[in-house]
């Protein structure tokens, strides 16, 4: 049984300079060792699912500790105000929406909270709640999900996206590109909203923006046959 010190160890033996560094520019700040995510796989593969050792590591606030908590996670045993918790720790996007929101998309409360976090206002809460939706949408079957639901979020991506937070923007980009390959029944509602949306903006801090256009990505899954694509899981 691996304790939350031998756990740490490891981490820490597994950082790299280069990627510590990637995940710097990205938004990470210390503590953190620089961890590969694909490095990470055995660890997880000994311990499998132990929460109170995730609660654990994601309290250290140690980027890698945090992330490597995402992954032994028990979805189904955490509550909204342990999401709440978790969501308040998320201090970047690569933790708000590939760590929380990925988290939260393999527990049956993931629509419920997804929901207020998108109405919340506060950049990476709604960039979490957007997210949530994309891993959902990419993973569960279309029978799962509201039609009516879904179709009043794309007109909401369609009204308010460019005048989103940065990294909002950036999710609900995803979120029309999701629906457009992963949800059938909007995926024509999907393609005429992103071609309304156009390209939009996301600027960064010291760095050039970025440019998405979802209506372009669509159009190119499209052309690749893989209207429909669902993943067969969510976290790795």
């Amino acid at each position: 049984m691996m304790d939350f010190e031998t756990v740490m160890r490891e981490l820490e033996a597994l950082g790299k300079e280069r990627t510590k560094k990637i995940y710097l520019s990205n938004g990470a700040h210390e503590p953190l060792f620089g961890v590969a995510t694909g490095a990470m796989k055995p660890i997880a593969k000994k311990i499998k699912i132990n929460q109170r050792l995730a609660e654990e590591l994601y309290a250290t606030g140690n980027y890698d500790a945090m992330y490597f908590a995402g992954i032994i996670a028990d979805p189904k045993a955490m509550t909204e105000s342990d999401f709440d918790r978790w969501m308040d720790g998320a201090y970047f996007y690569m933790l708000s929406d590939y760590v929380v929101a990925v988290t939260l998309s393999e527990s049956d409360l993931a629509q419920d909270v997804a929901d207020k976090w998108i109405a919340s206002g506060e950049e990476l809460r709604m960039s979490a709640g957007w997210s949530c939706y994309c891993w959902l949408l990419g993973n569960r079957a279309d029978n799962e999900f509201s039609e009516g639901k879904i179709s009043n979020m794309l007109d909401i991506v369609k009204n308010a996206i460019h005048d989103s937070p940065e990294r909002t923007k950036s999710a609900m980009n995803n979120f029309l590109y999701t629906v457009g390959i992963s949800y059938l029944p909007l995926n024509e509602k999907a393609i005429e909203t992103a071609m309304e949306v156009g390209t939009v903006e996301v600027k960064r801090d010291k760095k050039k923006s970025s440019f998405l256009n979802a209506y372009e990505s669509i159009q190119k899954e499209k052309d690749r046959g893989r209207l429909g694509f669902k993943r067969k899981y969510v976290r790795c």
